[in-house]
């Protein structure tokens, strides 16, 4: 049976939602909050102005309109919630035009950012090549041997960051409802065996503790990527002879894989704000600190995988004894 596709949307689309929502929200409130006050203050007037019999019966006046209190109040309530209502209304629709323009920014910077990687591919790929003839060429004794190395080293970097924003700029717009169940345990396993290789050049351990399988609808390959980008951060600012655990916890209806190291903590920016395109902290004469300020793109594309397969990602804590991120996704159903 082919597997139905279903519309999603990525991150920054659900940010913007968010965001009107919560000023829609609350605008209504302030509306809602300013309406009550005046109909308190109506309230009191009236009961101030009127006896206890003119509460209920009108008192018969032929100059005036003969209205009792009650009905009087009754209508002032009416009116209120009927105002509120409007003012609710109105504030939806406000801020959802306002942030239409911010929408329409967030697409044409991404279409940007395609464009320029999609342009930069090729130059870099080519690059590469020649460096790769120009390494084949050379006599494993020639000292401008290490050099090319280490340009191709540099080059392969460079299309890897494109790769990164190419798939930051294209990612998202659909998901498949019936992904093939993979073990979510595997993947993780593959990720920390491949950044071990990386670790032990700083003299780092990467601990795995996942005691059983976990069964889940996304790509094998998202998750180890997202291990890997979490792994990577993880790795740059752990310090020498430390430990980096990465432990599977399988709930109900979710899977969790926490990765915390023992750096120095995220300092100078809201840990939430890690996951947004090239982050940065302050730089350490505003009050960051200079040990972890950047986080580049990769942990944006986890959050970009992640929330485009219906789980979450976030900060646990971040202190300076290490630095906790978790990802969640949804459990694959048992057949």
């Amino acid at each position: 049976m082919t597997a139905r596709r279903i519309p999603v949307m990525d991150s920054d689309t659900l940010a913007i939602r968010r965001a009107s929502r919560m000023v829609g929200a609350r605008i209504a409130i302030a509306c809602a909050v300013v309406v009550v006050v005046v109909i308190v203050a109506v309230f009191v007037y009236i009961l101030s102005e009127i006896s206890p019999r003119e509460l209920f019966e009108p008192v018969p006046d032929t100059d005036n309109l003969q209205v009792s209190a009650v009905n009087l109040l009754r209508a002032a309530a009416v009116l209120g919630v009927a105002l509120i209502i409007l003012a609710g209304v109105l504030s939806w629709q406000v801020t959802h035009r306002a942030v239409q323009p911010l929408g329409e920014v967030l697409r044409i910077q991404r279409a940007f950012v395609a464009d320029a990687s999609h342009e930069l591919r090729t130059p870099l790929a080519v690059l590469d090549a020649r460096l790769q003839i120009l390494q084949r060429t050379l006599s494993a004794d020639d000292p401008s041997s290490v050099v090319v190395a280490e340009l191709r080293s540099d080059a392969k970097d460079l299309i890897h960051i494109v790769n990164d924003l190419l798939e930051s700029a294209e990612i998202g717009g659909a998901a498949v409802e019936n992904a093939v169940v993979v073990d979510l345990v595997a993947a993780v396993a593959a990720a920390a065996q491949s950044m071990a290789l990386i670790a032990v050049d700083k003299h780092v351990t990467i601990e795995l503790d996942a005691p059983q399988p976990a069964a889940v609808r996304v790509p094998a390959s998202s998750i180890t990527r997202c291990v890997v980008a979490l792994l990577d951060n993880a790795v740059r600012f752990a310090p020498c002879d430390s430990a980096i655990t990465v432990g599977v916890t399988v709930a109900k209806k979710t899977v969790a894989v926490t990765v915390r190291d023992q750096g120095p903590g995220i300092h100078g920016i809201d840990p939430a704000r890690i996951f947004d395109r090239f982050a940065h902290s302050a730089p350490p004469d505003a009050g960051g600190d200079a040990s972890r300020t950047g986080f580049g793109i990769g942990l944006s594309l986890v959050r970009e995988i992640v929330v485009r397969h219906g789980g979450s990602v976030h900060v646990v804590e971040s202190t300076a004894a290490g630095t906790a991120i978790c990802l969640t996704v949804p459990r694959a159903k048992q057949a």
